[in-house]
């Protein structure tokens, strides 16, 4: 996995905004049309998501959005592909009521709103992590298998931990402000040639450690907790191997309600 990589990939990435107006005779007809022609956008490796939406004020309106993996790979990929055939042939007769149809870049502005908690706000903020580093080095220290990778570590390691879980969580940028971010973590890792077995044994006295220190339970906060443990134990034993040149200059990761960082598996 390649962070820069995904970084140039979603820079990439644009969406395509179309906008029909519908009369309301032919609403019913046309949501079943695109109903169908979805499949196609389903099927298309170059569509990265896409939602048809209709106007409440006005509901003549309609607004296709489809998130494309670039420019290029919509107008070449796509639209000289094998699916659009089956994709155009549904949207045919709607054509002439488009009113726009434009492709838009992101730009730096974006972020969520506060409607839904934050892992982090839901976990129970920082003194919730705090207590599952302290709990979980401590099993740590004692475990035959993982303790000696940790010979010698700093006393205030459980409490650093615990700003990088909260901060990839949603809380505070504390440790990519008085830690140095993702390239400090990284640093932390290479030359330790961890195992398998060792990974494994980390994320199991991990997950110890939060049901002793009564983390919420709920199956949405485990799946997102174990999800980020998971990705994160494995890009860690990965950039600890000999050889391994990890990029450091990568974005911290932030991770939330199912939602993990773009994925490019190594071709």
């Amino acid at each position: 996995m390649k962070l820069p990589a995904l970084d140039r990939e979603r820079e990439r990435m644009i969406v395509e905004y179309i906008r029909y107006r519908i009369a309301e005779a032919d609403a019913a007809a046309f949501e079943e049309a695109y109903g169908r022609a979805a499949r196609a956008l389903t099927a298309a490796p170059q569509c990265v998501d896409y939602e048809l939406t209709r106007c409440v004020d006005e509901p003549g309106r309609y607004v296709l959005r489809i998130t494309w993996t670039s420019a290029a790979d919509h107008l070449e990929g796509f639209r000289k592909g094998e699916h659009f055939p089956a994709f155009f042939a549904e949207i045919r007769p709607y054509v002439e009521s488009i009113e726009e149809m434009r492709h838009y870049g992101p730009t730096a502005v974006r972020g969520r709103g506060g409607s839904v908690p934050t892992l982090y706000e839901w976990a129970g903020g920082s003194a919730a992590f705090e207590r599952l580093t302290e709990t979980f080095y401590g099993k740590v220290l004692k475990d035959d298998l993982i303790g000696p990778l940790f010979a010698g570590m700093d006393p205030g390691h459980p409490r650093y931990v615990a700003m990088w879980l909260s901060e990839v969580f949603g809380g505070p940028e504390r440790y990519s402000a008085e830690r140095g971010g993702y390239a400090h973590m990284v640093r932390q890792h290479l030359g330790k040639a961890i195992t398998e077995p060792q990974r494994r044994r980390w994320v199991n006295l991990l997950m110890d450690a939060a049901d002793e220190v009564g983390l919420p339970d709920d199956p949405e906060f485990r799946a997102a907790f174990a999800g980020y443990v998971e990705w994160g134990t494995r890009l860690a034993r990965g950039n600890s191997q000999s050889g391994a040149t990890p990029p450091l200059e990568a974005p911290m990761p932030h991770w939330g309600w199912g939602v993990a960082p773009p994925y490019i598996p190594n071709s």
